[in-house]
This record gives structure tokens, sequence and C-alpha cells, in this order.
């Protein structure tokens, strides 16, 4: 009995043992957007951080932003022509080889189309024009291609700065984790615009109210929402602070309560323009990218008020604009997009803070990632 009992136990520890390898030895394909001639594509294993080259998988111009669907069915990309209307485009992903296959392409009815995002039934698409500040909004038809465009929300209005706030400019698309408001960080007002999300029925509507405002001059960029919801961070382009609010779930409103700097304390340095931010999964840090300074800062969240510390500013290269964690959110990797290169950095569990892993990779105008598990 005691020899069965033992041999069970081993087995048992055995497939386990063999379970937790297999799990961790999950691979991703790695897409990165770019403004060059496509999409680049990699093979990344994060058990070892081998990352393995497959070159362009896609020609598409200027794709500097990427998303998919939540089953990974199909990747998503802006193509960001300044000159003319931009297009949002659609590709079916082969998970097995991470060869991509177009869908469609459809006008943005706009310049410089700069982010998009899906809502999360993967019934709509969102893009922001830059150019224009204008919000196309598209269905998502069955096997994923893009319906012709339902609604163009415009924006008018400027704000403080002459060469850079003339006029309205959507940076990002950013749906909410009910799934129920779209968040539009406009640059050229110094709002976040509001609205009102209906995927069933493919509408996207002003909300009440229909924006929060940033100081004037701030020049807010991008923005992400804590995992419980109860907040919001926006790192501005034109003056380098994340500026921190509170979020009332029910009406989408945004409430600032505080304005955090993104340079250590008497930067004298480049003139800085921050680009990206990120949190991570639990919640406790957050990720701006300072471009001038080429730094990422890091900062602590407190947990009860939502309240920013700054714990850690980085150098990582002379332009960080894209950065993103992995999917195992130990490792931070940081575009250089004037040095054609993109490197990755180690995080540390509690502190949040970045350590170089010394490992870079040659890669054209290096703008956006996006990590797509691989089918086994």
């Amino acid at each position: 009995m005691r020899s069965k009992l033992f041999l069970w136990v081993a087995a048992t520890a055995l497939l386990t043992s063999t379970l937790i390898s297999a799990k961790s030895m999950s691979t991703y394909f790695l897409y990165v957007g770019t403004y060059g001639e496509g999409i680049y594509g990699y093979r990344y294993s994060p058990d070892t951080g081998q990352l393995d080259s497959m070159g362009v998988v896609v020609k598409i111009s200027a794709p500097s932003f990427l998303t998919s669907d939540r089953g990974y069915h199909n990747l998503y990309a802006v193509s960001e022509a300044t000159h003319g209307n931009g297009a949002v485009a659609g590709f079916s992903i082969n998970r097995g080889t991470g060869a991509l296959t177009e869908l469609n392409s459809l006008s943005s009815e706009g310049t410089s189309p700069c982010h998009l995002a899906l809502d999360l039934t993967g019934k709509i698409l969102v893009a922001a024009n830059y150019g224009t500040g204008s919000v196309p909004v598209y269905p998502v038809e069955s096997g994923g291609k893009l319906g012709a465009m339902a609604t163009l929300l415009t924006a008018e209005g400027s704000s403080v700065n002459p060469k850079r706030q003339k006029g309205p400019h959507a940076h990002q698309t950013v749906v909410s984790s009910d799934n129920k408001f779209l968040y539009v960080p406009d640059l050229g007002l110094d709002q976040i615009r509001i609205y009102r999300l209906d995927p069933a029925a493919h509408k996207v509507t002003p909300n009440d109210p229909p924006f929060a405002k940033l100081p004037a001059g701030y020049g807010p960029r991008h923005m992400v929402v804590s995992p419980n919801g109860k907040f919001a961070y926006v790192v501005n382009e034109l003056k380098s602070f994340v500026t921190a609010f509170s979020r009332n779930s029910s009406t989408g409103a945004l409430e600032e309560f505080q304005n955090a700097s993104t340079l250590p304390e008497g930067y004298s340095g480049p003139e800085n323009n921050p680009a990206e931010i990120l949190i991570d999964k639990a919640g406790k840090h957050i990720y701006a990218s300072n471009r001038g300074a080429g730094s990422i800062a890091v900062f602590s969240i407190d947990s009860g008020t939502g309240k920013l510390t700054q714990v850690q500013v980085a150098e990582v290269g002379t332009i960080p604009r894209g950065v993103e964690i992995d999917p195992t959110g130990r490792v931070l990797f940081a575009g250089d997009q004037k040095g054609n290169r993109f490197a990755t950095f180690t995080i540390d569990p509690a502190s949040g803070k970045l350590t170089p892993t010394g490992k870079t990779y040659d890669i054209p105008t290096p703008v956006a990632f996006y990590f797509v598990p691989a089918s086994k």
C-alpha cells in the first residue's frame, strides 16, 4: 500500500512539474509597429528572453500602433499618413507561424491616425486621427473585417500653445474596463474627451460630462485606467507630468487630484516630450517614457488614494517613444525611435524599478509593441 501511495505521489508531482514547465515555456509572437515599411515580427520566449526575428511580416505604411481582439484572432493597425487621409487595417493572425494576412483596409477620414482600440466585445473599432482630431468608429464584421465607418466623432477648439494647440488633436482611444466609456486624450484641447459606448448598436455618443479638463498647455497624450477602475493616469506631452484622476464608474467623470513630474528633481537636460504610459497588471506601478530626456519614470501607486510617488528615472535611450510590459510582467520593452533599436529591462516585482538586460535589437523606427500568444 505504501509503495502504491509513493508511486501515486511521485507521478502526481511529475505531472504537476510537467504542467508548470509547459506553462512557463509558453511562447509569443511580438509584433512591432514602426514608422517604416511594415510590421516586424519576433518569436519570444519569456523563460529565456530569447527573441528570434521574423523580419517584416506584413507591409503597410507607418503602422504606428497595433491592437487585437481578445481572442487574438485578428490584428489591427493604423497607417499614419500625414498628408491626405490615413487608414486602418485588419489582419488575420496565424498563431502557428505568426504570419499576418490582410482582411481589409479603410480610410480613417482624417490625417495622422496614431492609435486605435476595440471595445471589449470586439464589435466596434475606434481610432484617433491626430492631425484632424476626429475619431472614426467602425463596426467589426464576422471574421474580423472592418465594416463601413458608422460615425466620425469631431471636436472644435484650441488651447494656449500657439504651435501645438491650434485645434483638436486626438491622440488615443481608451475603452473603460466595464466597456461603457471611451476616453480620448486630446493634446490640442487640453481635454480628455468622454463618450458613451453602445457596442451592440455600433454607437459612440458624447457623454455627460463630455470631457475632463487638464491644466492649460499640458497637452494630454496617453492614458491608463487602474485595474480597479477607480483611478486614471494621463501622461502629458507638452509638460512633463503624469496627471492623476479619480474616476466615477457610474458617470465616467474624471476629477484631477495630482500632477507628478516624469523628470528627476533639478533636471536641466534637453527639452522633454513624454510619450507612453503603462500600468502593471497589479495596479502597483506606473511607467512613463521621456523622449527628450531618454528615460522612463517609474512611480509607485498608493492603493488607497491612487497617489503617485516617483521611485526611479531609468536611462534607456535617445527617443523612448513606445514601451510595453511583456505578458509575464517581468520585462519591459522600450523602443528607441531615433536610434532604430529597442532594448529590454527586467522589472523588480516589489519596487517596480527597471534594470537593463544589456540586450538591444536593431529595427527601423520602432513605435509600438504587441504580444500575441503562439498556439502550441
